[in-house]
């Protein structure tokens, strides 16, 4: 038993070591830790701009809804468009347009210029921008990494990534009270150049190298292969049913999205160090739940990884209804319960990404991707309105117990999913 410990140890351990052999992958994971640092910084910053520029939860919910809309509008034809593009040079250009547009926004800020309407254009074109860069990355990985080592190093690229973020988080306070909000916007557009410098340095192995752009184009037009995306999803069946369960959980999830600054401030009697406080234990649970699956993920069924993440996530989600009524402080329970949502999401998440990057070929990952994305965050702006509309109305606390509930619901679906429970 000793021995077969010791073995198994080795095994996890050569596997997590294994990637760093990868050095473009290392490349494309410097990348992503350095935009989630400044993500993180930008979270608190931002959400906290946008509640003390506007003062309203319907126009919270609009702008959160906002960042979804290009998805939804475009997706169509970026996936098509990734395929046809080197996946390296789309990450990168949007990353430096990304940047551009987001140290635009600290600008506008910092010299009192900045209006309502200025945020709804910014958010929409910086959404577009990310219609590209995720379906490209998704397209990336599978190239920079042999498939016995997706799992392992999506798990790692999700810890770091989380760690990057509690980082950000665990600073953010400080330079906001430095810099102010636009120099904490600022960092984060300084951070894209950071992590575009990276990207450069990246380069396909020569036997997944991809194929120049007038090579692909060849007969096929831009609708037959967005024809060919959707067929591809509408035939695997097993696909669709994570896809549309994703989109439900993006419309429960909505309101925990949109009112958390309302939540913070009405319920938990704090500021931007209460937010902060829950965006570092969600983080938290993110690192322990992704450390965990990269190290015993393998062991488990992928279908019973993703039901135990949305069990979990549905319960956590909906004790946050407690810390307005219990006589304990809220700040010392609700971190608790963000912390069991942070160990739900990867639970969920990144099974089911290691099974899409595993099931679909290399060549259709970027129009399917796409589609991917695009689906699942339908129900996002549909969510947000209603969110805000509902927040003027309910308690926010009663409606995280009510979206809570409803998150628990896909668990019991999938568990009568004969073909899901296979996987």
């Amino acid at each position: 038993m000793r021995a077969e410990a010791l073995t198994k140890r080795k095994s996890i351990t050569n596997g997590l070591s294994g990637l760093t052999k990868h050095k473009s992958f290392m490349y494309l994971l410097i990348s992503r830790t350095i935009s989630r640092f400044g993500d993180s910084i930008d979270s608190i910053a931002y959400s906290w701009m946008v509640y003390t520029l506007t003062g309203s939860k319907l126009m919270m919910g609009s702008l959160f809804a906002l960042n979804f809309v290009p998805s939804i509008m475009f997706s169509f034809f970026t996936g098509a468009l990734v395929d046809r593009w080197s996946k390296r040079h789309v990450v990168l250009f949007t990353s430096l347009g990304r940047g551009l547009l987001v140290i635009l926004t600290a600008v506008l800020y910092g010299l009192s210029l900045l209006q309502p309407w200025h945020l709804y254009v910014l958010t929409f074109l910086i959404s577009t921008l990310e219609c590209f860069t995720a379906p490209a990355e998704i397209a990336l990985v599978p190239r920079l990494l042999p498939k016995e080592k997706l799992l392992s190093g999506n798990s790692i690229s999700t810890t770091v990534s989380r760690v990057s973020e509690l980082a950000g988080l665990a600073v953010a306070g400080g330079i906001i009270a430095i810099a102010g909000i636009s120099g904490a916007i600022l960092i984060d557009g300084l951070t894209f150049f950071a992590a575009a410098a990276f990207i450069f340095m990246i380069k396909v192995p020569a036997e997944t190298a991809e194929t120049p752009v007038s090579k692909v184009i060849e007969k096929t037009s831009l609708l037959q292969e967005i024809r060919i995306g959707f067929k591809f999803i509408f035939a695997n069946k097993l696909i669709l049913t994570i896809v549309l369960i994703a989109a439900y959980v993006n419309f429960c999830l909505s309101p925990y999205n949109v009112l958390n600054p309302v939540y913070v401030d009405e319920i938990l009697k704090s500021g931007p160090v209460g937010l902060s406080l829950l965006g570092i234990t969600l983080l938290s649970g993110m690192v322990v739940s992704g450390i965990w699956l990269s190290r015993k993920g393998d062991s488990y069924k992928k279908s019973r990884l993703i039901i135990a993440g949305y069990m979990l996530l549905g319960a956590s989600y909906a004790l946050f209804y407690l810390p307005a009524y219990l006589p304990i402080p809220p700040l010392y329970l609700a971190p608790l319960f963000s912390f069991g949502m942070g160990i739900a999401v990867p639970l969920a998440s990144t099974p089911s990404t290691t099974y899409f990057m595993e099931t679909v070929p290399k060549e259709l990952l970027g129009r399917v991707g796409a589609l991917y994305s695009m689906i699942s965050s339908c129900a996002i702006p549909l969510g947000s309105l209603l969110a805000g509309v509902m927040g003027e109305q309910i308690q926010i606390h009663a409606l995280y117990l009510c979206f809570g509930l409803l998150l628990i619901i896909p668990g019991f679906l999938l568990m009568r999913h004969r073909s899901f429970m296979k996987l």
